[in-house]
């Protein structure tokens, strides 16, 4: 498995392109504000993007969605407790938004207990509720990405429409419970480990 990472120069978001060997199917986390580079991408190496995963739905992780949906008539898949944001402008901030209000629904709305399948890999889903109710993690084998609950170091904010501090930490809690070497792949910032996590983010340590 490769996951090419782009980060736009803007907010510092991260947009996710998982690929697979001698597979041309792959899926798009959070798409959003890179669009020619991903599109690039895509074009040169073929891809057939069937899946567009989204960790949450704040303005800065869906900005390109819909291009890139046209682009490939890939599916969108959202956590079902995040379909009010998804549907609401206000509430996913992107009113007054650079790219303009975005209000639209995913084609697939998920919970823990669904799984998808790709290039005979499982991607599974963990909710972590905290940064937004229907925040979730994506899991394909020893790589997971956390959109904005967790990164590097840090976490996500709770100030924020559907956001709750309490939850977050819960959320912390069953991750810290995972493999400590299973790489985490966060919304923002560089890439690290549970293990890591487990050490150095003061947020973390809270729920140890």
């Amino acid at each position: 498995m490769e996951i090419r990472k782009f980060e736009d120069r803007w907010m510092g978001e991260n947009t996710y392109v998982v690929t697979f060997d001698g597979c041309k199917d792959s899926f798009v986390i959070d798409p959003a504000m890179v669009y020619k580079d991903v599109e690039k991408y895509i074009r040169e190496n073929e891809l057939n993007v069937k899946y567009i995963i989204l960790t949450h739905s704040h303005s800065d992780h869906i900005a390109d969605v819909k291009k890139l949906q046209k682009l490939t008539d890939a599916k969108i898949v959202a956590h079902e407790e995040e379909r009010d944001l998804l549907t609401d402008a206000d509430k996913n901030l992107s009113k007054n938004f650079l790219y303009g209000a975005m209000e639209f629904e995913a084609d697939t709305y998920v919970s823990e207990k669904d799984t998808m399948e790709i290039c005979g890999e499982k991607i599974t889903f963990m909710h972590t509720p905290g940064h937004t109710k229907g925040g979730m993690c994506v899991r394909v084998g020893m790589d997971m990405f956390t959109g904005d609950t967790l990164f590097a170091g840090e976490v996500g904010r709770t100030d924020l429409y559907s956001g709750n501090y309490d939850e977050l930490l819960n959320s912390l809690k069953r991750l810290s419970e995972l493999e400590h070497d299973l790489r985490v792949h966060p919304g923002h910032g560089p890439s690290s480990t549970i293990g890591d996590e487990r050490k150095i983010n003061r947020y973390m340590r809270l729920v140890l």
